[in-house]
């Protein structure tokens, strides 16, 4: 049977020079931009422990974070507004957000392989692969890359709406997240296309 990392080699093996790995961060919290990373690694400077960002500790992640933008050929790391989510709903937001950080890398990918099940209309060839964050090294680059600016934005903000915890929960729907929307209402962070932000803000407006 093989490991995990063997399958990563053996499926990288079969990917042309120069294939990007694109991943996002951020699809399913209540508030905050959804983040986007597009990164085509160095085959002459490998990363050790590259591996899917949510099986990473915060620290790890962060180191892993300073060596790919140390030593990838070129990285991007883009983003979909929350108006832009709302307008145009999650998924449209997501694929937007790949496609500019795609656009963003200074080296054209002959190929762009994007963890999960679609991807964005871009202008090379381009596949999906289904928990490519842990079977693809650049496609694990970018998911460490973008989940690091997530949290990282979720951290600046906390100071500025200390009320809602940004910083503990990164903006996911949890029991503080929500009894907080209760409680205050959404700012002007949160995306009220989602359900329990609209269902908050109702509440908030009927009290």
């Amino acid at each position: 049977m093989q490991s995990a990392r063997q399958t990563e080699l053996a499926l990288d093996a079969t990917l042309p020079p120069l294939h990007a790995g694109v991943d996002e961060a951020g699809r399913g919290p209540l508030a905050g931009p959804v983040v986007a990373a597009a990164v085509i690694l160095d085959d002459l400077y490998p990363i050790p422990g590259l591996d899917d960002s949510k099986k990473l500790t915060a620290r790890r992640r962060a180191q892993l974070a300073d060596a790919i933008k140390a030593h990838a050929l070129t990285f991007c790391i883009a983003e979909a507004s929350v108006e832009e989510i709302d307008r145009l709903n999650i998924l449209q937001a997501t694929m937007l957000a790949m496609q500019r950080a795609v656009a963003g890398l200074r080296i054209a990918p002959k190929l762009v392989c994007v963890d999960g099940n679609r991807t964005p209309a871009l202008s090379m060839p381009a596949i999906a692969i289904v928990g490519g964050d842990a079977k693809v090294a650049a496609i694990s680059a970018a998911s460490i890359l973008a989940k690091v600016h997530r949290d990282s934005w979720c951290e600046q903000v906390d100071g500025q709406y200390p009320q809602y915890g940004f910083a503990r929960h990164k903006g996911y729907g949890t029991a503080v997240h929500l009894q907080a929307l209760r409680e205050h209402g959404a700012c002007n962070l949160h995306r009220r296309s989602f359900a329990p932000v609209a269902q908050a803000m109702l509440l908030k407006t009927a009290l």
